[in-house]
């Protein structure tokens, strides 16, 4: 347990950057009463904790350093009783925001991997200072949407997350920001954290934010709006509730985290949306006290490729007609070249790629048997005409079924 014994100290923790080892523990008595680090659980658990901006900065433009210091005091407390904790952090902009003294966020690419750049250094030094105090050492792991895309990438950052996990280190995950493009990005780090959790065989997936969790509508300007505790599958009514509300700090809302959420649950991850102000909030999930929305876990969760090709970020889309569609969603047929309409983007054979009915709609994923300019070619035609018109074939589905996730 930490006891702030100079609240003027603790005062300038939070408002100035240095957050070194000396000035924490002049800040702060460290105490480890014997009961404090008993086993909270039974059971050892993997818990991903995704920390938003808007949880970090405290709304404000500055890492807020204070509350930063309190989240991984009960990270570091679980720790020691033995549970495996993955931090997935934004921040990186905001504090290169902060160090370089930007008035406001740049509108351009180039300043905003700039400020990532200077940032992602700092945020990481920051998490090892604290992580420290408790003799904890974290992995920084910087990813694209690229590594969750191919799957030998997938699997490689699959095997080094769980080797620091093993080493009882605590990986600290961000998107690589300060290279990536859109195209190669994960887009939010709601979905790049349900991503880590597969990787990490996690047991329940917290995302925290500055809401309590998902309500029937917006609170902030809906007063009647009521908080929903449990979640047992999620469907098209629950994603209009969830809406595109953003913080306008970060770049996810809560219908990115619908999205984690549903990814990660049908993975057989539970997953909690919370507000990262509450008080001992981490401590109070692995414990199984309610707090924010929980959405339970798919009773029989997929298997690890499937996992793998609903979790991934979709290299390209392909429009498919009626008859395809309802042969995916009623029959689970694969799908024929015949079925389809359109291929949207450039992706390669045994890329994952979003399957959309006539309206737009996202009703499946799956592994591509052909690159899209292929599939440009085929689209509409009989599986007995590929060869003919490719001068070779690797087989007549476009997408087999065993490859295939409906959503």
């Amino acid at each position: 347990m930490l006891i702030p014994r100079n609240k003027k100290r603790h005062a300038l923790l939070a408002d100035g950057w240095q957050p070194t080892t000396v000035l924490l523990k002049r800040s702060f008595d460290i105490i480890f009463p014997k009961i404090e680090w008993q086993r909270i659980m039974s059971d050892s658990q993997t818990l991903v904790v995704k920390l938003g901006t808007s949880v970090l900065t405290g709304g404000s433009r500055r890492l807020n350093r204070a509350h930063i210091v309190e989240l991984v005091r009960q990270c570091a407390q679980l720790h020691a009783a033995g549970h495996r904790i993955v931090i997935v952090t934004s921040g990186a902009i905001a504090a290169g925001r902060e160090h370089l003294g930007y008035p406001e966020l740049p509108a351009t690419i180039a300043s905003k991997q700039l400020l990532a750049a200077v940032g992602q250094s700092r945020l990481i030094q920051l998490w090892e200072q604290l992580f420290s105090i408790y003799g904890i050492h974290v992995g920084q792991m910087l990813l694209t949407r690229a590594d969750m895309e191919d799957r030998e990438r997938f699997l490689n950052a699959r095997d080094t997350l769980r080797a620091l996990l093993d080493n009882n280190i605590v990986p600290v995950i961000n998107e690589n920001d300060a290279v990536a493009t859109a195209e190669i990005k994960v887009g939010d780090n709601d979905n790049l954290s349900a991503l880590a959790a597969i990787l990490a065989g996690a047991d329940k997936l917290l995302l925290l934010t500055d809401q309590k969790g998902l309500y029937t509508a917006d609170p902030r300007s809906n007063p009647q709006a009521e908080l929903i505790k449990d979640v047992y599958g999620i469907d098209d009514a629950l994603r209009a509730i969830a809406g595109d509300s953003v913080s306008g700090l970060g770049t996810g809302g809560m219908s990115t985290k619908l999205q984690a959420a549903d990814v990660a649950c049908r993975a057989g991850i539970d997953t909690i949306i919370a507000a990262g102000s509450k008080p001992g909030v981490i401590g109070d999930v692995m414990e199984g006290i309610s707090v924010g929305t929980l959405f339970h876990a798919q009773a029989t969760p997929l298997e690890n490729r499937k996992r793998w090709i609903f979790g991934a970020p979709p290299a390209g889309e392909i429009t498919v007609d009626e008859g395809a569609t309802a042969a995916i969603l009623e029959r689970g047929s694969s799908l024929l070249p015949k079925g389809i309409k359109s291929v949207t983007g450039n992706f390669s054979r045994g890329e994952v790629i979003r399957i959309c009915n006539l309206e737009g709609r996202d009703i499946a994923h799956g592994v591509s048997r052909y690159n899209s300019d292929a599939l440009r070619r085929i689209a509409g035609h009989h599986s007995q005409e590929i060869d003919a018109i490719l001068g070779y074939e690797y087989g007549p589905v476009a997408v087999h079924r065993d490859d295939m996730i409906t959503r």
